[in-house]
């Protein structure tokens, strides 16, 4: 049954839902504060690469919630992060949205919930690739699977309700072990979109750098530590066991090697969304990806000198003091390991 469907966010994920949820008959609003994006979806419609097909799909899409009418069933969340406070909040004192969907990088769900809760909240990862490029246009790169669950676990019937919803734009699976998605998925985006956007480079590139792959190796290996001391129970990830990865004794420094080489064979062209973020000179999402490895590790204790690194040169980054360079890497590699 078309169900009614706020995107908040109409970037490049948000912008594939939609144009996926719309062609199968949904009735989809689109939340964007890009005033020319949201124009050029309304009229012509927004212009969708989906893997080997193209559509230009004319959507509802509007700058401003007080364009908003009447009751939305799911409001997808798919903005980056430093948004959310801004966006969210307005939705929420106009009690417009039923459920909200967590569908953004990192760790996004917790600034979701300290604006509406948890009781609303419904988490979701993105395995499949977008990119956006340009006003009205947005492609999908990879296919791939959504992953779905609630934070406390169960299967309930609003998880289906989403589940047959999502199922119109990628396949559905549902998991009890939701944050074990998000936290596997975590690792993958602190130690290589950390990387990335540091030294400039798409991931391939960053391991075939001097230092690239201990530098990377380290970095995971300090999330591991940290979703260790949470009891996060950790999931595959791009087809990789997490603690194939992480070195927790020297003797499993080759298997951890040869783990990085067979996710660069899928991985390896992959360019980071923060790096995408820094060559428009916008705001990167590092605070809820490598800071987000950094917070968690303070509350239980877990150091993470590399993430609260990368965070740094990040920053200084978005404030236009230095751009991304290969360099960067030997600064990280001569840092001390966490223990």
């Amino acid at each position: 049954m078309p169900k009614r469907i706020l995107i908040i966010g109409g970037g490049a994920i948000g912008g594939v839902t939609a144009a996926r949820l719309a062609r199968s008959g949904h009735d989809v609003t689109v939340l964007d504060a890009d005033r020319e994006h949201v124009q050029r979806m309304r009229d012509p419609g927004l212009e969708v690469d989906l893997v080997g097909e193209s559509h230009t799909v004319p959507l509802i899409a509007v700058s401003d919630v007080s364009e908003l009418s009447g009751t939305y069933e799911f409001g997808l969340v798919t903005l980056k992060a430093p948004h959310i406070r801004t966006a969210l909040k307005p939705l929420v004192e106009m009690q417009c949205v039923d459920l909200f969907v967590s569908l953004g990088n990192g760790l996004v769900q917790n600034r979701i919930q300290e604006v509406i809760g948890s009781d609303r909240l419904l988490v979701g990862t993105v395995s499949w690739g977008a990119t956006n490029l340009g006003p009205g246009h947005v492609a999908q790169t990879t296919i791939a699977p959504f992953a779905l669950g609630e934070l406390n676990g169960a299967m309930s019937e609003r998880l289906e309700s989403l589940g047959q919803v999502l199922s119109d734009v990628a396949e559905v699976h549902f998991t009890d072990n939701i944050q074990g998605q998000v936290w596997s998925k975590l690792l993958l985006n602190s130690s290589f979109s950390g990387l990335g956007v540091v030294t400039g480079l798409v991931y391939g590139d960053v391991i075939a750098q001097p230092h690239g792959i201990d530098v990377a190796i380290a970095l995971w290996t300090e999330g591991y530590r940290v979703a260790e001391a949470m009891n996060i129970n950790l999931d595959v990830v791009a087809g990789i066991k997490p603690r194939d990865i992480a070195v927790l004794d020297p003797k499993d420094q080759p298997r951890s090697m040869e783990s990085i080489k067979v996710l660069m064979s899928t991985l390896g062209p992959t360019k980071a969304s923060m790096l995408q973020d820094i060559e428009k000179n916008s705001v990167t999402e590092v605070d809820v990806i490598n800071g987000g490895v950094s917070a968690e590790g303070r509350k239980v204790g877990i150091p993470t000198p590399l993430n609260d690194a990368v965070v740094a040169i990040v920053h200084r980054y978005e404030e236009s003091h230095g751009r991304p360079h290969p360099d960067q890497l030997l600064g990280l590699a001569s840092m001390p390991e966490a223990e």
